[in-house]
């Protein structure tokens, strides 16, 4: 849906109820663009409602992050 997914992550010790799902775009217009069609998506509709009926997912926190070096 036009970002490049860079994987899942769980820390390795340390805090047990947060995991990182990592995804890059190449703009915030591309980003923008993959949340309207993710909510149309039949796919992600049907995990949505897995995660609000079984409560797996707590909270969500999104972060905007540039790279050091290019």
């Amino acid at each position: 849906m036009g970002g490049t997914h860079q994987g899942y992550f769980l820390p390795h010790e340390g805090a047990n109820n947060i995991a990182y799902a990592l995804f890059t775009f190449p703009s915030l217009a591309a980003y923008e663009e993959y949340r309207v069609k993710m909510a149309l998506d039949a796919e992600c509709q049907e995990a949505y409602k897995f995660a609000e009926e079984t409560k797996c997912i707590l909270s969500y926190k999104r972060s905007f992050m540039r790279p050091i070096f290019e």
